[in-house]
C-alpha cells in the first residue's frame, strides 16, 4: 500500500469514541450507578432466577449495596496499583490506600458478609464484599499493578479486564514453562557473573538484579510470532545490553568475549573507529514453535534515549517494505524499546516518540516499551529526579496501558510481556511494562553506589538473586528438585568456558553492512576526485511528462486562487523552457526518481506547502479540504510528503532510522528554518556524522536547512553551516550550499543514482526561491548534465583578464553579481562553491591555474566571521592556490565581523552590513554601495 494513501490510523478518535460513563453497552460500574432504577430491575431478575423474590425495601438495600461494591471495584481498577507488591527491596512498599477499603465506601458491619449483586463484573453474579476484596487484592495488588483506566476506549479497557479480573484469574505456566523461565534467568545471572570474573574491572553495565527481563523478552518473540510478528527491532541503552545481545539476540558468546579481549567484531580492513562493546548492535533470527522471527538491535551512543526515534523510523521503513502499512496492518514488524527509569522520565525525546503514536506517516502500530526500573539514576534517587509517582507516567499522555511488575517474580514479568504483545497486536497502540528491580552494583561495575544510597545498597547486599528466589518457589511446588538449579548453572558455565576458549582463535567475518536491502551498494571511491559524479539529467519525454503532472488540476478539485497562479507560472516555464524556479527543480527531481522506481519520503514541519509557500506538493480542495498530491500519482516508485509533529530531535531521528533501513528511498527532512535543527543536534553529532565510522552503518539521509541572511533576525537566518563543516572528516557527510534550481535537481538525483550512500546536508534558500537571477532553463535538466560542485562566472572577466577572484557560497553570489555589474568592473571572476565538503580542491586548483594575472583571492560570506565557512575553507583554498602555483598565497576575508549572535534583527543594520561586505569584497566605496542598495 502506498504510505501516502495510508488512511485512518489506529488509536483514539476523540470524536467517535464514547466515554465509558455514557456507554451502557460497556456494563461499566458507573453507568449502572447512574441509573438505580435499571439496576433494581437487574437485581430483581437475578434474584428471581435464583428462586428469591425481593420486596421494595430489599431491592433498595440490594441496589445500594451493589452501587457501593461497584464503586469499590472501580477504585481498585483505578488505584489498586498503589498497593501492589512491586519493589523487590521493600523500600517503596505503600500501605493500602484508604479508598481501597470497604469501609471507605460505606460497607461496614453485616454488609461485609451480605451477598451483593455484581451482574457479571469480575465474572461473578453475586458475592460478599469480603469475597470481592479478596479477588481484587489478587487481581490488582499482587506482584503486578495495572494502570489502564485512563484509556478512553471501552473496548481496550475491557480487553485488559477480561485477562486479569476474576476469581479464576492467576498467572499460571506449565511445569515446562516454569523450567524454561528459570533456565533463562539462570543464563542471565551466570553470564553476568562469568563476565565479572573473566574481565575484572571492565565496564559492562550488567543486568544484575533485572534478569527476569530475559524470559520476558523471549515471550515477546514467541507469542509475538504466534500473533503475526515476523521482525522485531530493538533499541536500548547500556544496562543489560550485553545480556540481551547474548541471551535474547543469540549473538555468539565467543564473539562477545573476543570483543571484551580488545578485538573487533569486524575485519581490520573494514575501517572505522569502532565503538565500545555496550554500544554495539547485531541482527539474528530466532525460531519458536516453527515460526522464525528476525531481530535487530540498533547500535546507539551513550545519549540514552536517542535510539528511540531511530528504531521507530526503521520499523516504519520495514513495514512499508513488507506492505504492512494501513488500517488493520502494522502487525509484522514490532518495535521494542528498553529504557532505564531515570531516562524514561527525564529525557524529552521519549515524549516526542510517544507523539508519533497513531500519527499519519509516522505510526508504527504501537511500540512495546520495557522499563528496567532500577529505582535510581546513576546516583540520583527518584524523589530527586522526578515529581511523578512512576517513571512511566508520561505514557498516559497517549493513553498507553502501563503494567508495573515486580522484577523478582519472573513469571509475573513474563506474563506482563505476554499481555503487552497481545494488546499491541490487537489495538496497534503503545504499551509500557515497568519492571521494578534493582541494580546490584553501581552505575557500572567500578562505581561505588553506597556513597549516595547506603541504605538501599545495604538491603541489596543481603538480597538473594532472582534465580534463588524463583528456584525455591519451584522446589516448593514440586516442579524441580533441589539439585536442578545447581546442575543447570554448572552446565551453562561449562558452555561459557568452551566459548571463552574459542574466542581466542575467533576471526570475524566480512562486515555485512551492504547486505539485504543494501545489496549492490558499496563504499565510495576516492572522495576528492570527480569520478564520483554521475550523469543525472533526464530525457525530454520524462521531462515533458512531469510537466503535465505538475500543471494539471484534476476535475473536481477546487484549488486556491493563488495556487492557480503558481500552476499557471509553472505551465509557462514548461512552455517556454525558461525561468524554472527552485520548487519546480525540486519537484522534477522527486518526480523523476519516483518514475525510475525509487521512493521519495519528505517530512518536516509544514513541508507539504512549504514554510515559504513555495513547494505546494499537496493541493488542498477549498471546499472540503481533501488533498491531492500530484507526484503521488506517478507509476513505479512512490512519493510521500508528511507535515511532521512539531519536533526536530524526534523527527530527524525517525527519518534517519527510515533511511538506515531503506537505501532505495530518498529520505529528506526539512527544518522549518535551518536554525531549528539545533534542537536535533544530538542526532546530527552522534548518528548522521559518526555512525559510519562507529558502527559501519551507511545512510543516505538528506537534511534541507533554510539558510540565508535577509534581515529576519538571529533565529531565522543561519542554519549554522559552521557546525556541519566542523563535523566533516573521513568522507563522512556531504555539505552543499546551492544557488540554482538545476544544480539542486542534480544533487538530489545524484544522491540516489550513485552506488553508495552518504548523508547530505543542504543549505536551502529563502529569498532565492523567487529570486529573478536564481532560475534555470529546461536544457539544464535534460541530457547528460550532472551536479556542479563549482559554478563558474558566465559574465565575469576572461581568465587572462582576471586579477581578482571572489570565492563564495550561497545567496551572497547574486549580491556580488549585481554590485559588480552595476559598477562595470571587468577584471573580477566570482566562483561559487556549491559543495563545501568533500571540498572540490582539485577542480578549484585547475580553475585558478588558468588565470595567469591573478593578484587577489577573496572569500566572501554573509555569515559572521566566526560562523559560516571561512575557518573551514581558508586552509583548503590555500592548498588549492599552492596546487595551482598561483602568486597569491592566501585568500582574504570579506564578510561580517565575528558576532555572538548569528544575525541582526534590525532591517537597516542588516542592509548596511550586507552592503559593506559586498563592497569589501569588490573594493568599492561602502557608502556608495549602501546608497545603491537603498535605491534598489
Amino acid at each position: 500500500m502506498d504510505p501516502s494513501q495510508e488512511g485512518p490510523q489506529p488509536g483514539p478518535s476523540w470524536s467517535s469514541k464514547r466515554w465509558p460513563i455514557t456507554d451502557p453497552a460497556a456494563g461499566d460500574e458507573l453507568t449502572r450507578a447512574l441509573d438505580p432504577m435499571a439496576l433494581k430491575l437487574e437485581i430483581a431478575k437475578a434474584a428471581k432466577k435464583g428462586g428469591a423474590k425481593l420486596d421494595e425495601a430489599a431491592l433498595e438495600q440490594a441496589a445500594a449495596d451493589s452501587i457501593r461494591a461497584m464503586l469499590l471495584i472501580r477504585t481498585y481498577r483505578v488505584r489498586g496499583h498503589l498497593a501492589a507488591d512491586l519493589d523487590p527491596l521493600g523500600i517503596a512498599r505503600q500501605n493500602l490506600p484508604a479508598d481501597l477499603s470497604p469501609e471507605y465506601h460505606g460497607i461496614v458491619g453485616a454488609a461485609l458478609d451480605r451477598k451483593t449483586f455484581l451482574g457479571g463484573i469480575l465474572g461473578i453474579e453475586w458475592a460478599t464484599p469480603r469475597e470481592i476484596v479478596s479477588i481484587l487484592q489478587r487481581n490488582y495488588c499482587g506482584k503486578i499493578g495495572f494502570e489502564y483506566m485512563h484509556i478512553a476506549d471501552v473496548e481496550e479497557r475491557k480487553f485488559i479486564q477480561d485477562r486479569i479480573e476474576g476469581g479464576d484469574k492467576a498467572i499460571d505456566f506449565t511445569p515446562n514453562g516454569k523450567k524454561a523461565i528459570l533456565a533463562a534467568v539462570i543464563r542471565g545471572e551466570q553470564y553476568e557473573k562469568f563476565l565479572g570474573k573473566k574481565y575484572v574491572g571492565t565496564k559492562r553495565f550488567g543486568l544484575d538484579g533485572g534478569e527476569s527481563m530475559i524470559p520476558a523478552l523471549e515471550a515477546v518473540i514467541k507469542y509475538g510470532g504466534q500473533l503475526g510478528v515476523r521482525e522485531i527491532i530493538y533499541g536500548m541503552a547500556h544496562r543489560g545490553r550485553l545480556n540481551i545481545l547474548a541471551n535474547v539476540m543469540a549473538k555468539p558468546y565467543r564473539v562477545i568475549f573476543h570483543e571484551f579481549s580488545g578485538g573487533s567484531a569486524n575485519p581490520e580492513d573494514v575501517g572505522g573507529s569502532g565503538d565500545v562493546k555496550y554500544h554495539l548492535g547485531t541482527s539474528t533470527d530466532r525460531e519458536f514453535d516453527g515460526i522464525k522471527v528476525h531481530m535487530s538491535l540498533q547500535p546507539n551512543p551513550s545519549h540514552l534515549e536517542t535510539v528511540d526515534p531511530v528504531v521507530l523510523g526503521k520499523t516504519r521503513a520495514q513495514q512499508v517494505f513488507r506492505d504492512d502499512i494501513g488500517p488493520g496492518k502494522h502487525k509484522q514488524v514490532l518495535p521494542v524499546l528498553i529504557h532505564g527509569d531515570a531516562a524514561f522520565a527525564g529525557q524529552g525525546i521519549v515524549w516526542e516518540c510517544f507523539g508519533f503514536s497513531g500519527v499519519h506517516g509516522y505510526n508504527t502500530g504501537g511500540c512495546i516499551h520495557f522499563i528496567i526500573n532500577n529505582q535510581i539514576g546513576f546516583t540520583t534517587s527518584p524523589k530527586f529526579s522526578r515529581g511523578s509517582p512512576y517513571p512511566s507516567d508520561v505514557a498516559k499522555g497517549v493513553q498507553a496501558p502501563i503494567i508495573h511488575v515486580n522484577g523478582d517474580d519472573p513469571e509475573a514479568v513474563t506474563f506482563a510481556c505476554k499481555l503487552a504483545i497481545d494488546y499491541r497486536q490487537k489495538f496497534g497502540r503503545d504499551v509500557v511494562v515497568d519492571m521494578w528491580c534493582y541494580r546490584r552494583f553501581g552505575h557500572n561495575e567500578g562505581d561505588e553506589p553506597s556513597f549516595t544510597q547506603p541504605l538501599m545498597y545495604a538491603k541489596i547486599r543481603k538480597h538473594p538473586g532472582v534465580s534463588a528466589i524463583y528456584a525455591e518457589k519451584l522446589v516448593a511446588q514440586g516442579v524441580i528438585d533441589g539439585n536442578w538449579k545447581g546442575e543447570s548453572e554448572d552446565h551453562f558455565v561449562a558452555t561459557l568456558e568452551t566459548e571463552f576458549e574459542a574466542a581466542k582463535s575467533y576471526k570475524p567475518n566480512a562486515a555485512d553492512w551492504f547486505g539485504g536491502r543494501w545489496s549492490g551498494l558499496n563504499k565510495p571511491a576516492d572522495p576528492v576526485t570527480a569520478r564520483r559524479n554521475v550523469a543525472t539529467g533526464i530525457d525530454q519525454k520524462l521531462f515533458d511528462s512531469l510537466g503535465r503532472v505538475l500543471t494539471t488540476v484534476p476535475e473536481g478539485l477546487t484549488i486556491h486562487k493563488t495556487l492557480g497562479r503558481v500552476i499557471d507560472a509553472k505551465r509557462e516555464m514548461f512552455r517556454s523552457g525558461k525561468d524554472f524556479d527552485w520548487a519546480t527543480g525540486e519537484a522534477l527531481a522527486f518526480g523523476s526518481l519516483a518514475t525510475e522506481g525509487f521512493n521519495v519520503r519528505l517530512s518536516g514541519q509544514d513541508c507539504g506547502r512549504g514554510t515559504f509557500s513555495q513547494r505546494h506538493a499537496v493541493w488542498v480542495d477549498q471546499n472540503d479540504e481533501h488533498k491531492y498530491v500530484p507526484l503521488a500519482t506517478l507509476p513505479h516508485g512512490h512519493f510521500e510528503v508528511h507535515d511532521s509533529p512539531l519536533s526536530e530531535y524526534g523527527v530527524l531521528g525517525f527519518e534517519y532510522g527510515y533511511a538506515s533501513a531503506d537505501p532505495k528511498t530518498l529520505v529528506l527532512w526539512e527544518a522549518q528554518f535551518g536554525d531549528f535543527a539545533n534542537g536535533a543536534q544530538i542526532m546530527i553529532d552522534q548518528y548522521i556524522a559518526a555512525s559510519e565510522a562507529k558502527w559501519l552503518r551507511a545512510n543516505g539521509m538528506v537534511m534541507l536547512l533554510p539558510h540565508g541572511f535577509e534581515g529576519q533576525g538571529p533565529e531565522h537566518s543561519s542554519a549554522r553551516l559552521e557546525r556541519y563543516l566542523q563535523l566533516c572528516a573521513e568522507d563522512n557527510i556531504q555539505v552543499c550550499n546551492i544557488t540554482t534550481p538545476a544544480n539542486y535537481f542534480h544533487v538530489l538525483r545524484r544522491q540516489m543514482q550513485r552506488p553508495f550512500r552518504k548523508p547530505l546536508i543542504i543549505m536551502t534558500p529563502k529569498s532565492l526561491l523567487r529570486h529573478p537571477m536564481a532560475k534555470s532553463t529546461a536544457e539544464e535538466f535534460i541530457g547528460e548534465g550532472h551536479f556542479q560542485r563549482l559554478l563558474s562566472d558566465i559574465n565575469g572577466a576572461s581568465d587572462a583578464e582576471t586579477r581578482k577572484v571572489i570565492l563564495c557560497s550561497g545567496k551572497v553570489v547574486y549580491d556580488l553579481f549585481e554590485a559588480r555589474d552595476q559598477q562595470g568592473i571587468k577584471d573580477v571572476q566570482i566562483i561559487r562553491l556549491e559543495q563545501l565538503y568533500p571540498f572540490p580542491g582539485e577542480p578549484l586548483a585547475a580553475r585558478l591555474a588558468r588565470m595567469p594575472n591573478l593578484e587577489e583571492v577573496v572569500w566572501c560570506q554573509e555569515e559572521p566571521k566566526n560562523n559560516g565557512s571561512w575557518f573551514f575553507v581558508e586552509p583548503l583554498i590555500e592548498e588549492a592556490l599552492k596546487a595551482a602555483k598561483c602568486k597569491v598565497e592566501r585568500a582574504r576575508y570579506a564578510g561580517r565581523a565575528a558576532s555572538a549572535s548569528p544575525a541582526t534583527g534590525l532591517a537597516k543594520r542588516h542592509a548596511a552590513e550586507q552592503a559593506a561586505l559586498v563592497a569589501n569584497a569588490l573594493a568599492l566605496s561602502v557608502r556608495e554601495e549602501i546608497r545603491r542598495k537603498a535605491k534598489a
